[in-house]
């Protein structure tokens, strides 16, 4: 707990163990009613003084310039319709550069922030954006916290619920344009998922956002397009592509597949056309459904996924109408396979039928001039490529949903993620982190009811989450619900998400309050580094320890306290109690099961100032050697046991 916190605490107590012996001693009356008049207004000053010194900050900046974001933001399903409307915008009549969230110092917004945003610019479009008459207008918002609704023209045209996930609105109807404007209510609510923003900031609780803080933009679609497409890889290389199109289409016809030459003729109306590009040339498959399986063994030497060798499959897929294009979009997938086998007495974690060892790093996504954005988009693949330097594969996404460019940076340059779901409901002390801290780590968690907006949304949430991310080969697992926060009924949730996706890993309690359908034996340990052994039937996994501490002057936030699980004065002693951990705690773990660890984190986060960078990711606060030679060190540990146990050595 934040020194700050005990301090207005021991003040609260002190109040009513005073109030508490006068009412014994004198009973209520105005003298007791006046001493608690002076009392509380005695405690509402001090709290008021603490919270002003807590939330008192210094002003960080990265070596990133400030971008306007205008990069194509879906690179899952991309069009050569673009439209980027991130320029031009006021926020409650004054300036804003838009995407970045108000209480960003990027965003260059200087009024007053409150529950209500009202944004607000001209729409034009270029007279040659729609090629056809017919063509629909489509406006796509990257996320609005926490909800909105947006109007064309002074006509309300759709709203939205919920800060994290991308939405999208038809304005066909409302052509020609003259104004956009978006009116967002953002109060922290935790009926929504709102992860770790909290309006009075500080320890593990970060400045929160508002309004618009991705990218706004729109395409132009025809009547009939591709709305979406689902990849699906199995462990046998085989490549399943789904097509979902904007409207039911009659198709018949048959398929044929070739090398290199688009087809002549179209058997039916409507056909699909895949043309994946190869080492050898393009291979092409028309079909008259909305599906395509590739046999990748019999098409091509096939190249499987991995953080030493990210290999992506370029494709595009066409509707066609007899020879005619109709719509088409560029992709991209990868072949891998993340699983759970019994070697010997333990569960071990295999990526494409090889042993893999997640070394991971919780990841907050947290920026110090664009707060949930860095300055440009080169912030994801500067932080990806750095921690790849250490020897990390793994980036536990915490608490929070990026920019899909995150995503993609993650296929490319090879870093495996494990996302977490944005949690909701509150978050109790006591109940959530000191009982668990002092070893009670079980409760029921479905004597924990929850009904009405908060549960139905929850829920909801966490879906569209595993629908949105689902093509991305970087996602191997997903944690639900950590720490206990706002927890209730994670085997069945679970359960429901991996109905959705069976493909990837699910922790469903991450820290403690284990129930019994978990994938893993997931801890987290802070304070004792004595080694682990899993649970029968379990796959042990350490996701979270570490956190030491070194604030270094000029390159920390916060100006009243700090944050992190052990102080250190130096690279050398940061470095020297780390490795000390993995030497004590991790790496004899692994011969008792332990098949991964996730080290908090990437980068100090405003009081916290355990990271492996600065939060202005400008100093490694690292002996970077050290760590190179720790994760080589890992990797060769968790190889041996898996050999030794698969020979039952």
């Amino acid at each position: 707990m934040n020194p700050k916190d005990i301090a207005s605490s021991m003040n609260l107590l002190f109040c009513i163990i005073v109030l508490i012996v006068l009412l014994i001693v004198i009973g209520p009356g105005p003298i007791f009613f006046a001493v608690f008049a002076v009392l509380a207004a005695q405690y509402a000053l001090m709290h008021a003084v603490l919270w002003r010194r807590r939330m008192a900050h210094y002003t960080l900046t990265s070596d990133l310039k400030r971008s306007d974001w205008s990069a194509y933001p879906r690179p899952q399903l991309r069009r050569d319709s673009y439209l980027c409307l991130n320029d031009g915008w006021t926020l409650n009549e004054s300036p804003i550069n838009i995407p970045f969230a108000p209480q960003a110092n990027l965003s260059g917004y200087t009024g007053r922030i409150g529950f209500k945003l009202i944004y607000e610019r001209e729409l034009t479009i270029p007279s040659d954006f729609r090629k056809h008459d017919d063509d629909r207008l489509l406006l796509h918002f990257g996320a609005v916290d926490q909800t909105c609704q947006v109007y064309v023209d002074d006509r309300l045209v759709g709203s939205h619920e919920g800060g994290y996930l991308p939405f999208t609105i038809d304005v066909t109807e409302c052509f020609p344009f003259h104004r956009l404007k978006v009116t967002a209510t953002d109060k922290t609510s935790h009926r929504y998922p709102v992860g770790k923003q909290r309006i009075k900031r500080g320890g593990m609780w970060y400045t929160p956002v508002s309004g618009i803080w991705q990218t706004v933009w729109m395409e132009a679609v025809p009547s009939l397009s591709i709305e979406s497409l689902k990849t699906t890889p199995d462990e046998n290389n085989l490549v399943t592509i789904d097509v979902k199109t904007s409207r039911p289409v009659p198709s018949v016809g048959s398929s044929a597949d070739k090398m290199g030459n688009a087809p002549s003729g179209s058997a039916g109306p409507i056909s699909y056309l895949l043309r994946l590009s190869l080492d050898e040339g393009v291979y092409e498959l028309c079909s008259d459904q909305p599906r395509f399986l590739l046999d990748m063994n019999a098409i091509t030497a096939p190249v499987m996924w991995s953080p030493d060798n990210p290999r992506l499959y370029d494709f595009s897929v066409s509707i066609l109408s007899g020879d005619v294009p109709v719509d088409s979009v560029d992709s991209y997938f990868a072949l891998r396979h993340v699983e759970i086998r019994q070697v010997g007495a333990y569960k071990r974690l295999f990526l494409n039928g090889q042993p893999i060892f997640w070394h991971g790093l919780l990841d907050q996504g947290y920026f110090c001039d664009g707060i949930f954005l860095p300055a440009n988009e080169s912030g994801y693949a500067s932080d990806i490529l750095n921690m790849k330097e250490l020897g990390f594969n793994l980036l536990r996404k915490h608490i929070k949903i990026e920019p899909e460019v995150f995503y993609y940076d993650c296929d490319r340059l090879g870093m495996m993620v494990m996302q977490d779901m944005v949690n909701s409901g509150r978050y109790e002390f006591f109940r959530e982190t000191a009982f668990p801290t002092l070893g009670f780590l079980k409760r029921n968690d479905q004597t924990r009811i929850y009904g009405g907006k908060r549960k139905e949304f929850f829920e909801q949430h966490c879906k569209d989450t595993v629908y949105h991310l689902y093509n991305h080969p970087c996602i191997i697992s997903y944690t639900v619900f950590n720490e206990g926060w706002g927890q209730y009924d994670s085997d069945r949730i679970s359960a429901m998400l991996k109905e959705i996706d069976p493909t990837r890993i699910y922790d469903n309690t991450s820290g403690w309050f284990e129930q019994s359908e978990n994938d893993l034996d997931s801890r987290h340990l802070y304070f004792d580094q004595t080694p682990i052994e899993s649970k029968p039937g379990k796959l042990l996994f350490l996701s979270e320890c570490g956190g030491f501490s070194q604030a270094i002057p000029g390159h920390f936030y916060a100006k009243s306290g700090s944050y992190g699980y052990g102080d250190c004065d130096s690279m050398d002693a940061l470095t020297d109690r780390t490795v000390e951990m993995y030497e004590k705690l991790v790496i004899p773990s692994i011969a008792t099961g332990l098949s991964g660890v996730i080290y908090t984190q990437v980068s100090d986060v405003e009081d916290e100032v355990n990271g492996i960078y600065t939060y202005d990711r400008k100093l490694c606060k690292f002996d970077k050697s050290r760590l190179q030679e720790l994760s080589l060190r890992l990797y060769n540990e968790y190889n041996a046991a898996c050999a030794a146990e698969s020979e039952g050595l």
